[in-house]
């Protein structure tokens, strides 16, 4: 048998006995986000079961990287194929998008099968629908928590940390997500050009913020006055935020996030709930106008199809990103009349750095038997707590800006 051809996992079933430890399965291996996923799960000593359609690349992979590892061959569009792979001590991580295409039948057998479920979804859509997963997740068991990564780890943690540094009086949280760099003085005032949201990202990247343009999204907010919050429609980039941090002004787009339904679970006071996206720097504003003007054509299902097929054509799709990338994510907690009553900023690797040991972390953390995960769909801090996920997020290198961890020079 050459290195990594079939081996056998042996799995427990809950009504067989107790389970040493779960196993823990990657779909989308091959390519890039999946491929650091997996070299950080065997940094960690972690043999995961690598799921695709392609056989014959998945053991190319594994041979690459010196690893003996479980190899199944799945239609991975296909609920009844999962099905029958996926077990209730499984924990499911999928890094296969984009995700409103390729997406639900994972989430939806995991769920179904009352495995753990975690991806590195940075859609909006998508994760509005895996939360309506919510009732089956809960009845079988399974903790189900989509975009555990740069989205949208960061903006639920440091969006609960400032929460509970303002009290009860805090009932609107921003959240804004930049890019920065090392090597160019100090990070934290760093000011992010057009240039970085090509260079620092891949093209997989730009091809969903592209068709988010195209995609209905949503806030979270009171739809009128004395009315309780809930999600409401609202397009891509309608609001603009400005975050004051570190003596710098920080202009950011409004985007459909996890934030939005992630935190009011923990923190059912809040009335309103803003994530946004803040990598064009000046370009912040003419892009809102952009999306302002274009949102009327984009209401066709002919017009969403041209978007979303013009980019997948953008130029430099192949390129890898620069590899001085930063993350910063500002968060900031108001009372009902807009004062700010706590600011969080945290700090960390690269974008897909951070999603990749994101993913690690919760999948080994989720894969231990006592594991204290909450059943049903959730937010980060709500699936976790919200110490252990600070505590894991600070494994995964991101740390709030204060600390002196959190700073390159």
């Amino acid at each position: 048998m050459t290195r990594s051809q079939s081996l056998v996992v042996m799995t427990t079933h809950p009504q067989g006995g107790v389970v040493d430890k779960r196993r823990i399965l990657l779909l989308g291996a091959t390519g890039y986000t999946g491929q650091r996923v997996l070299r950080e799960l065997l940094a960690r000593g972690e043999a995961p079961t690598l799921v695709g359609r392609n056989r014959t690349k998945m053991l190319a992979l594994a041979d690459r990287l010196e690893a003996e590892l479980p190899v199944a061959e799945v239609e991975v569009t296909s609920t009844a194929d999962l099905a029958r792979l996926l077990e209730p001590s499984d924990v499911v991580l999928s890094t296969v998008g984009p995700f409103m295409q390729l997406g639900m039948a994972t989430v939806t057998a995991a769920a179904q099968a009352g495995a753990h479920y975690l991806d590195s979804a940075g859609e909006g859509s998508f994760v509005r629908r895996v939360f309506e997963l919510d009732a089956v997740a809960a009845a079988r068991g399974a903790s189900v928590v989509p975009a555990f990564g740069y989205d949208y780890v960061p903006g639920n943690l440091a969006g609960a940390l400032a929460l509970t540094r303002a009290g009860e009086r805090a009932r609107r949280i921003e959240v804004g997500y930049f890019l920065t760099r090392s090597g160019h003085g100090d990070e934290l005032r760093y000011r992010s050009t057009l240039r970085d949201a090509f260079t620092l990202t891949t093209g997989g990247t730009r091809t969903t913020l592209v068709a988010s343009a195209a995609e209905d999204a949503f806030a979270y907010r009171r739809p009128r006055p004395r009315a309780p919050a809930r999600l409401v429609e609202e397009r891509t980039g309608k609001r603009v935020r400005t975050f004051s941090y570190a003596g710098m002004k920080r202009a950011a787009l409004t985007v459909a996030g996890s934030e939005h339904l992630g935190l009011p679970e923990v923190f059912p006071q809040l009335d309103s709930v803003d994530v946004c996206l803040g990598w064009f720097g000046r370009w912040t504003r003419p892009l809102r106008t952009t999306t302002a003007l274009t949102a009327p054509l984009l209401r066709s299902e002919t017009a969403r199809a041209a978007v979303t097929r013009l980019s997948q054509r953008l130029p430099g799709s192949h390129r890898e990103p620069d590899s001085d990338g930063r993350s910063l994510v500002i968060a900031v907690a108001r009372d009902d009349s807009g004062r700010p009553l706590a600011t969080t900023a945290l700090t960390g690797p690269d974008p897909y750095e951070l999603t990749a040991s994101l993913l690690a972390w919760g999948a080994v953390h989720a894969a231990v038997p006592d594991a204290a995960l909450t059943p049903g769909v959730h937010g980060p801090v709500a699936a976790f707590g919200l110490d252990t996920l600070r505590l894991g997020a600070a494994e995964a290198g991101l740390h709030q800006a204060d600390e002196p961890s959190a700073r390159r020079p």
